[in-house]
């Protein structure tokens, strides 16, 4: 895992173990998968904080014009 105290970090939540933390963007794939992995079975329990990847998926959304607004 990564350590650059640049990097921007992620919120990710785990609400069946009640936790909450935050991992360094690159690391962010390895730190889901290894957390359900170990945890819940390799189901997918933990992710990404769902108002963070609400947002961004609002911005992304926006930027490919995918609301119907002006063009």
């Amino acid at each position: 895992m990564t350590t650059d105290d640049d990097e921007p970090t992620v919120p990710i939540v785990c609400e069946a173990c009640g936790t909450r933390s935050r991992v360094p963007l690159a690391d962010l794939r390895e730190s889901l998968e290894t957390h359900n992995q170990h945890r819940h079975d390799g189901e997918e329990v933990a992710q990404v904080d769902p108002v963070l990847a609400e947002e961004l998926a609002d911005h992304v959304a926006e930027d490919l014009g995918l609301y119907g607004g002006d063009a």
